[in-house]
């Protein structure tokens, strides 16, 4: 079932949005050479706690994962991509890190997730999350009252096939407003012109995620953590958006992004 949004609930959950932006920018600041991504994960922790929100994620049991999920944020590093479970690990130069988080704040939940790299960056690292970014924009833009579903699909993907970078479509964008996880699938991949019509009120978390040279992908043994394949390495973005009549609005838009 899907469920359009008012504007005063899309509010709240850009008000949700904002303090999510706020926490993915810290621990952009704060990864560095040296940092355990333990210690990152106490830190917004603490965050959370701070302001009054919710882990979405903490106690989540999905069929995909390995009993409930006791930790706030996902850390992934290098070829680790998705549901990347926060392990004593220090971070090391040049280490490729993706942070997803989602909260609820009031009963309204937002859902982001970014790229970034610890130190000295290879080219090669940086085009991959160049990639992810621009794929991200392109979904957004094509999220317009009166497209289709598959718009968002085929501009993801499109991006993705511009850089020679395969997709998986077991994982993708998602539906989310009182829950982390509501209909409809957003898949990273697909046919423009098909799929259900966009209209104003759905609010969707769109996350192209991509690996250098493999469309496969693997699960550690903690049963979380999804890797490429290959091992090659891998980037994630994320932004909760909400269709309105006259443009798409990003709830999760981090100030540097707005500049």
């Amino acid at each position: 079932m899907i469920e359009l949004k008012t504007p005063a609930e899309i509010e709240r959950m850009h008000v949700t949005g904002r303090f999510v932006a706020e926490v993915l920018t810290e621990v952009g600041r704060i990864a560095d050479v040296g940092v355990n991504l333990l210690d990152l994960e106490h830190h917004v922790r603490g965050m959370i706690k701070r302001r009054g929100a919710e882990s979405c994620y903490w106690d989540y049991a999905p069929s995909f994962g390995e009993g409930p999920f006791r930790n706030v944020i996902c850390l992934s590093v290098n070829d680790a991509v998705l549901h990347g479970l926060p392990h004593d690990y220090v971070l090391r130069d040049g280490d490729v890190l993706t942070a997803d988080i989602a909260v609820s704040i009031d009963g309204w939940v937002a859902d982001s997730a970014r790229t970034v790299i610890v130190g000295n960056a290879a080219e090669e690292d940086l085009r991959i999350i160049r990639a992810t970014e621009e794929a991200l924009e392109a979904g957004i833009a094509a999220a317009r009252p009166g497209n289709r579903l598959g718009d968002i699909s085929a501009a993801i993907g499109a991006v993705a096939s511009d850089y020679g970078y395969p997709v998986n479509t077991e994982f993708g964008g998602h539906g989310l407003g009182r829950t982390m996880h509501e209909d409809p699938h957003v898949s990273n991949k697909g046919q423009a012109g098909r799929g259900m019509k966009l209209r104003p009120g759905l609010t969707l978390a769109l996350e192209p995620w991509l690996a250098r040279t493999t469309d496969k992908i693997v699960y550690d043994p903690d049963g979380w953590t999804i890797r490429s394949a290959d091992g090659s390495r891998t980037a994630h973005s994320e932004h909760t958006i909400a269709i309105t009549p006259d443009a798409p609005e990003v709830l999760t838009r981090r100030p540097a992004e707005a500049a």
